[in-house]
């Protein structure tokens, strides 16, 4: 009796710990659109009520068609983050090509497990719960628990609660990913693909606030094509703007992932360089002004255009203090360039009256 009364107990503390959950979860469904936010606090209520082991989220690449992990916790986790899986490989992978959760007691004896993860994270793989994001049909990934704390194996009620769990993550992801379709849109210049002016404020004026909260540098070039009046006169319209998108793509191709490079308008682009000191800008800036006069743009159309560009650099502290500041220099020191050699680079250190 008393053994009866121990597991209806537990049974109830679980009952009470899944709905504490299901509430934390929808209303911060209801109150955010941060796909990263969203999935942290999902996981967290997976290892509140699972209380697996070893834990992890994998997203599908629509572009690769692979699982990739997007949160992994527990032992190796930074080991195995960089992994990819082809959909199909693995539990993982079969949970997400069937839609259908699986269930193993021990999965080292199932002819759908991948012993290369275990290889790579020095994990031993006992019992696994997986089960699929699915949303409108459509697999999102997955999320794959193993090794539950006790020694105890997952069960059929851990599969309902990881079902119902998950269903609330492909809703999340699904949202999410639409708000960010939808606010690309408004931050994207249509005809370069790259960021506009809108979005350069609002990073600018973070980026400030970041680096006067920690310290740290950061810089701008401003660039302005040269004679670009000249392109369209020659060549028409229609090529000046097709050596615009192809000048945006140079840009994007020269950044880092964490640069902001953004088409300001006209012929004009500014990159936003986080983490970056006024010397390492000037790097910056004559790799990207020597990628320019290297190109040969709509060479597909056999015109070979030549151009070149005339560049500025602002860096926080040492040039300026706000968003507003910053900008307004490097504009000045890329048109001091612009009004003398032309193709050449400049910082708001060089303006006059700037440094003794």
């Amino acid at each position: 009796m008393a053994t009866e009364s121990r597991d209806l107990l537990r049974e109830l503390e679980r009952s009470v710990g899944e709905l504490q959950a299901f509430n934390e979860i929808g209303r911060t469904l209801a109150s955010t659109l941060d796909l990263h936010e969203v999935l942290s606090l999902i996981m967290e209520k997976v290892s509140t009520v699972l209380r697996p082991g070893h834990w992890s989220l994998l997203l599908v690449d629509e572009a690769t068609r692979e699982l990739v992990f997007e949160i992994v916790v527990g032992e190796g986790a930074e080991r195995l983050k960089p992994l990819r899986l082809p959909i199909g490989e693995g539990i993982a992978g079969h949970v997400v090509a069937s839609g259908e959760p699986v269930l193993l007691e021990d999965a080292r004896v199932d002819p759908r497990f991948a012993g290369r993860f275990d290889e790579a994270s020095g994990l031993v793989t006992g019992s696994v719960l997986a089960a699929p994001l699915v949303s409108r049909g459509r697999a999102l990934g997955v999320i794959e628990l193993v090794n539950p704390r006790g020694g105890r194996v997952f069960d059929g009620s851990d599969l309902r609660t990881l079902q119902a769990l998950a269903d609330f993550g492909a809703i999340a992801i699904d949202n999410a990913r639409a708000y960010e379709r939808i606010r690309e849109l408004t931050l994207r210049d249509d005809h370069t693909g790259l960021f506009n002016a809108r979005h350069l404020w609002s990073q600018l004026r973070l980026e400030v606030a970041r680096s006067r909260r920690t310290g740290r540098p950061f810089s701008l070039v401003f660039l302005d094509l040269d004679r670009f009046k000249a392109v369209n006169d020659t060549h028409g319209h229609q090529a000046g703007s097709a050596v615009l998108r192809e000048v945006g793509e140079l840009v994007h191709r020269q950044m880092r992932s964490i640069d902001v490079p953004v088409r300001y308008g006209g012929d004009e682009f500014v990159v936003l360089l986080p983490e970056t000191t006024a010397p390492a800008a000037r790097q910056a800036a004559e790799r990207l002004r020597a990628a320019v006069n290297g190109a040969a743009f709509l060479a597909s159309r056999g015109l070979e255009i030549r151009v070149t560009a005339s560049f500025g650099i602002a860096s926080f502290p040492e040039d300026g203090k706000t968003a507003e500041e910053l900008l307004q220099l490097a504009d000045a020191a890329m048109y001091r360039v612009k009004e003398t050699t032309r193709d050449g680079i400049a910082a708001a250190g060089d303006l006059p009256g700037r440094r003794a």
